[in-house]
């Protein structure tokens, strides 16, 4: 029922590992640094890293990273980069970023520049021109979403670079961070999909561990250019390492686990679970508007936004996200073309008989005796609004209409 959230659960092929959970293992300082702390997993964790390095383009000599606790952890390491490149320069990000970007820009006491969205959620770069046209004489640090958190719109590197360069911004004048969280391991095996790459001028990229790639802990994957982290960087005798990430102990875990699905998926696998969440994300989108609910779904994305339903208890079941008078779902590996007949069927859309008689895989793939179980459970329903004196449901007796006349 899980349909509101960014998460792959499907962890079974993890249980192997389980034995590791006996261990208490912490990969703090550099991954790329011995010390005297025998109980680690760091080589693992940089085969982690030089996956990813190869995937974005750098080269391992020009490259360093670390594996995060989570996405937020990735955005703040970036953005501070940023602003230890240019101490005074203003940080730029779109009205729909991670919540975590202002929270970044709040520690760090930057000043934020808030840039406007389209539609789809993409930044209006006739807004971020604007806005780097007023602030000419301070370098940018910019926050771009491969991907936002409720729409999934993408911003255009291209686009951003291009308007950097016409408002007369040299490459030694801005820093760009890349927060590719959900689609950092989709757009990389989609064809003409917009390509995330180190040979462009971005100083660091990351991408979350426990959503696509379905890591049973939260955790993430932050790959910067090293020069730039050579800048943060401090010696602690302590440890007998470098410092340079954002926390200092890091749960030695989560490396083992990615290094794990990392070797068992190859990129062809990984290619066919990215299409057919793409092609499943069309097939809901296409469903909810047969059913007449407005939704809308952004190209290369498997998030689909549509109007947000009026029962709570629905949106409760299905663990949906709102964000005012709307709702997605993100269409996760695990998530079949069954489980969407079922969300469409329970949203009870305004011409209901419409989108069941259009599905490929609706009610006609059911059994009598299921029927009749969601024939029973909409009558139960009816009969508790009818009690408690709100009327019918309307939404759910057009599908019983339509039910109990099913030939």
């Amino acid at each position: 029922m899980l349909l509101g959230y960014p998460h792959n659960i499907y962890c079974d092929e993890y249980v192997a590992l389980a034995p590791l959970l006996r261990y208490h293992l912490n990969n703090f300082g550099d991954p790329f640094t011995e010390n005297n702390y025998g109980m680690h997993s760091r080589h693992f964790e940089v085969g982690v890293l030089d996956w990813f390095s190869k995937l974005w383009e750098i080269e391992k000599d020009q490259y360093w990273g670390y594996v995060t606790h989570c996405g937020t952890e990735g955005n703040l390491h970036g953005i501070l980069l940023g602003r230890e490149q240019f101490p005074d320069g203003i940080l730029y990000a779109s009205g729909e970023s991670h919540y975590s970007v202002l929270k970044a820009a709040r520690m760090y006491k930057m000043e934020c520049e808030v840039i406007g969205t389209l539609l789809t959620g993409e930044m209006d770069y006739h807004d971020l021109r604007s806005k780097l046209l007023l602030n000419k004489n301070k370098p940018a640090i910019l926050h771009l979403n491969i991907g936002t958190t409720f729409k999934g719109g993408i911003d255009n590197l291209d686009v951003v670079i291009e308007t950097l360069k016409e408002c007369g911004y040299s490459q030694d004048k801005f820093y760009i961070h890349c927060d590719a969280a959900l689609c950092g391991l989709i757009l990389p095996f989609l064809k003409n999909a917009p390509k995330i790459t180190f040979k462009k001028p971005i100083g660091s990229v990351s991408v979350s561990g426990h959503k696509f790639l379905g890591c049973p802990m939260p955790c993430g994957i932050q790959i910067a250019r090293k020069k730039h982290v050579d800048i943060l960087s401090r010696n602690i005798e302590y440890i007998a390492s470098i410092d340079a990430t954002i926390s200092g102990s890091r749960g030695g875990h989560a490396p083992i686990f990615l290094w794990y699905s990392l070797s068992k998926k190859c990129h062809t696998t990984l290619q066919d679970d990215a299409k057919r969440c793409i092609q499943n994300a069309r097939y809901l989108k296409d469903s909810l508007r047969n059913s007449g609910i407005s939704a809308m779904l952004n190209e290369h994305s498997i998030t689909v936004v549509f109007e947000r339903p009026l029962e709570q208890e629905f949106i409760h079941k299905w663990q949906l996200s709102c964000e005012r008078d709307m709702t997605h779902v993100v269409v996760m590996p695990g998530v079949t073309t069954q489980m969407l007949d079922n969300f469409v069927i329970e949203s009870g859309g305004k011409d209901i008989e419409v989108a069941v008689m259009t599905k490929e895989h609706g009610l006609n793939q059911l059994e009598e005796a299921e029927i009749d179980a969601i024939v029973a459970e909409i009558e139960t329903e009816k009969a508790a609004a009818e009690a408690a004196q709100k009327g019918p449901a309307e939404r759910n007796l057009v599908l019983l209409k339509f039910i109990l006349n099913y030939p």
